[in-house]
């Protein structure tokens, strides 16, 4: 499981960091997601690897401008690239009169089936490798996370086992896959015996805006890995004139300790964290390791992280 991010800035761009947007992928797979679509998140594509026409869902966490206002160049570039691949939108409720508005307004004929779904809190939505479920966070407007839970590979055949007995590679294989059992030198063969143990997949948590990491609950016990804004640390959000709900790097890292969460990648910087200020992300790293002994990154935009099946998460 590989994370692109795309954008890394809380509220607005900055010379360092873009808005949000985080791209995903699964291994032996011919598409990928996108988490969040901050303006300008068309041109984070093209500077990666990722191509607009393998583009397969979009996961909107909340309408602010900063998490989806690329939306409208992102789904012309993708026509008149001729990418005619079906696109589906997942969002709160309001994404779909803002796409259609748009596409009104600009008399856009895509020439591809766009398909805009506005998701309910605690819906569980099904992929062809994993399974989502919207939950509910703590924000100015409403804003979700996406619990994401990878499914359980179970079908997987002791072949070392099988050519011990002088059973190669065969049609026969598929058979033993599918729970059936299969006559193999006059003997009959139990599927079960022939498994290896399932795979258990893996599971992350993709949040939006969210000033109390908490709320997250139960789903956040055992985490092999939590994307999750730290947008300040605590002194310079208790200097704050206007507190804001967004959250801080004790918060979140006191918060995930207790729950045993495996690896946190935080995002969602605000943009006085840089390298021309008295305010660097150093800072906020160390706040969290501070509080937090879990596999820790600050994620930068471009940055590629792989989530193994060991659940060891590595920058690479």
């Amino acid at each position: 499981m590989k994370l692109i991010f795309l954008g890394t800035s809380a509220g607005k761009p900055t010379k360092e960091r873009n808005v949000s947007a985080l791209g995903m992928e699964f291994e032996q797979d011919s598409k990928w997601y996108l988490f969040d679509c901050g303006e300008a998140t068309q041109h984070q594509i093209m500077r990666s690897r990722l191509s607009i026409g393998k583009l397969d869902s979009i996961f909107i966490t909340h309408l602010h401008g900063d998490h989806y206002y690329g939306l409208p160049g992102l789904l012309s570039t993708k026509m008149l690239d001729k990418a005619f691949r079906p696109l589906r939108i997942y969002g709160p409720k309001g994404i779909k009169k803002f796409i259609e508005c748009v596409l009104d307004i600009s008399f856009e004929h895509l020439g591809y089936v766009l398909e805009v779904i506005e998701y309910e809190v605690e819906e569980t939505l099904t992929f062809d490798k994993f399974s989502l479920k919207v939950l509910p966070l703590v924000h100015s407007v409403e804003s979700f996370a996406f619990y994401m839970k990878e499914n359980d590979i179970s079908n997987k055949l002791n072949e070392e086992k099988l050519r011990a007995i002088g059973l190669k590679p065969s049609p026969l294989y598929a058979e033993l896959k599918k729970g059936r059992g299969i006559m193999f030198q006059g003997k009959q063969l139990d599927p079960k015996e022939f498994m290896l143990e399932p795979i258990l997949g893996r599971s992350i948590i993709i949040a939006g805006d969210n000033s109390k990491p908490a709320v997250l609950g139960k789903y956040l016990e055992y985490l092999d890995l939590l994307v999750h804004e730290c947008t300040y640390t605590q002194e310079v959000y208790d200097n704050l004139p206007v507190k804001v709900l967004h959250t801080t790097a004790k918060k979140l890292a006191q918060t995930i300790e207790k729950k045993h969460v495996r690896n946190l990648i935080a995002t969602h910087i605000a943009p006085r964290y840089n390298k021309h200020s008295r305010f660097n992300v150093e800072m906020i790293y160390e706040e969290l390791k501070q509080y937090y002994t879990g596999r820790l990154f600050i994620a930068n935009d471009f940055d590629v992280y792989l989530l193994g099946r060991n659940r060891i998460l590595e920058k690479l």
